[in-house]
């Protein structure tokens, strides 16, 4: 194995102030720092599920909402992971993972392409899951989509809690973002008859 794949992005604004690490070569340890409970959570199981270490250190105008964290977070993990990936040399490139949670079933397939483009078919019975908005299941994979150059396909096929719909989404997100990620030895250069990613 070469040496680790890192991306280390910090970003500070009048809304948010974060520091984000991201190692596509770790073992699944993780440092989460953030003031939205739920938000943390999900990536909690994103880093159990993928494998990567994950360090986030985040401050954010919550006092407004949880929207600016939320998105700046997805944000600095899209632009930590287009870090890590480099020049995507001898990766799978694709990555597809159905995840059942309970009564819910997300599937979630992702192509490591140079260009973003996301497909989000979910729709959330409830508002809210604690004090956390479900909309911002969407603006959250919105700004990584843009910021990894990645194609993104999320479909929730069924359920009825949406914990736990939310959550099979990002358990799904990891286990395919890993698949796709992964370094592949019968794989020469880019898995592209272009030639480049």
């Amino acid at each position: 194995m070469s040496a680790n794949r890192i991306g280390e992005i910090k970003r500070d604004t009048f809304e948010t102030q974060i520091a984000l690490k991201l190692n596509l070569d770790g073992e699944g340890r993780r440092q989460l720092e953030l003031p939205v409970p739920f938000l943390k959570h999900m990536l909690d199981l994103f880093v159990k599920h993928s494998g990567f270490d994950l360090d986030v250190d985040a401050k954010g105008d919550i006092e407004i909402d949880d929207h600016h964290t939320v998105e700046d977070i997805g944000i600095c993990l899209g632009q930590a992971f287009k870090q890590a990936i480099g020049d995507k040399a001898g990766i799978r490139r694709y990555g597809n993972r159905f995840t059942p949670m309970d009564e819910a079933l997300a599937q979630v397939t992702v192509d490591i392409s140079g260009r973003s483009y996301l497909v989000f078919n979910a729709q959330f019975p409830a508002e809210k899951v604690g004090n956390f908005q479900t909309e911002l299941v969407l603006e959250f994979f919105q700004a990584f989509t843009a910021n990894a150059g990645v194609t993104l396909h999320i479909n929730l096929h069924y359920g009825t809690n949406t914990h736990h719909m939310i959550e099979g989404i990002f358990k799904a997100f990891a286990g395919a973002l890993a698949e796709a990620a992964r370094k592949d030895e019968t794989i020469k250069g880019v898995l592209s008859t272009k030639g480049s990613l």
